[in-house]
């Protein structure tokens, strides 16, 4: 119950950065219009040609369509980490700002996006030669991985560094506390869950109904399910930032997150610390 209830304060805490700057909900919008226009524009093309011939020209288009992918996604979070970082340090990011922001790391983040769909690529290849097996191993992975590199963005955007130091700096700030962290990853994932059960619910309800109703009860189910996740995709950058800020100076600026409850996220299970990193962890 602890767990959740301190799920529950981060998220509450996220929403009042976003509440604080509204427009900003628009950067995980244009990511995923993006995102749907990148992708149309690899694999119509491919579908055209044939589709996926298994050739090492094919292997070339779908490599590039995961770049091109984890750079549009990286880029708005990028966006949305300037403006969170911006909002906690007493400023007023705008929709301009924020991408200036994220414009200003483009360089910075292409390898970080070269890197992301190169190990989506290989997890996803482990999963569909091994087997079931191999599907435990790629979740597996893929867990340690998302977790090791949870930072690696905010420190990219903040700091400016480079990729390779920004993982390192990273997989230092979380070796002992990635379990808590998890819980806290966790913890979103389960609100998520919650928040688009009206939008199931009403399309379940419609169904029984048919017709003109059914098909009003979709587009509204749908349209909420869409909203939760923009707003939880948003949510998360903005946990993700203030936990590099804490995880880095040991307290989180202005009054959005309580310092105790950021503690909590980075306890270790058993003994240890139950505060920030100190100077040792902060590279």
């Amino acid at each position: 119950m602890a767990r959740i209830r301190n799920s529950i304060e981060l998220a509450k805490s996220s929403w009042k950065v976003i509440q604080a700057d509204k427009e900003l909900l628009v950067l995980p919008v244009i990511s995923g219009v993006a995102s749907m226009i990148v992708a149309a524009s690899f694999l119509v093309p491919l579908v055209v040609a044939g589709g996926f011939s298994g050739d090492t020209g094919s292997y070339i288009v779908m490599f590039l369509m995961y770049v091109a992918l984890a750079y549009v996604t990286i880029f708005f979070n990028s966006a949305l980490i300037s403006a969170t970082h911006e909002r906690l340090n007493g400023g007023d990011p705008t929709l301009k700002s924020a991408l200036a922001g994220a414009r200003s790391r483009a360089g910075k983040i292409l390898p970080w996006a070269i890197v992301s769909a190169t190990v989506s690529i290989i997890l996803r290849a482990i999963e569909e030669r091994a087997g079931a097996l191999g599907q435990i191993v790629a979740g597996l992975a893929g867990v340690a991985w998302a977790v090791v590199t949870f930072l690696v963005l905010p420190v990219i955007v903040i700091e400016g560094i480079g990729v390779t130091d920004a993982i390192k700096k990273s997989g230092e700030m979380f070796r002992r506390t990635w379990g808590e962290n998890l819980a806290a990853q966790v913890g979103f994932a389960l609100l998520g869950f919650v928040a688009v059960l009206p939008g199931i619910v009403l399309i379940i309800a419609t169904a029984t109904v048919g017709g003109g109703v059914l098909a009003a009860g979709i587009v509204l189910g749908v349209l909420w399910m869409i909203g939760v996740a923009v707003v939880l995709s948003a949510m998360s950058v903005v946990f993700q930032t203030a936990l590099y800020h804490f995880a880095v100076d040991g307290a989180v600026p202005s009054t959005y997150f309580s310092n105790d409850t950021m503690a909590s996220a980075f306890a270790p299970k058993r003994g240890g610390r139950a505060s920030g990193f100190g100077p040792g962890f902060a590279g």
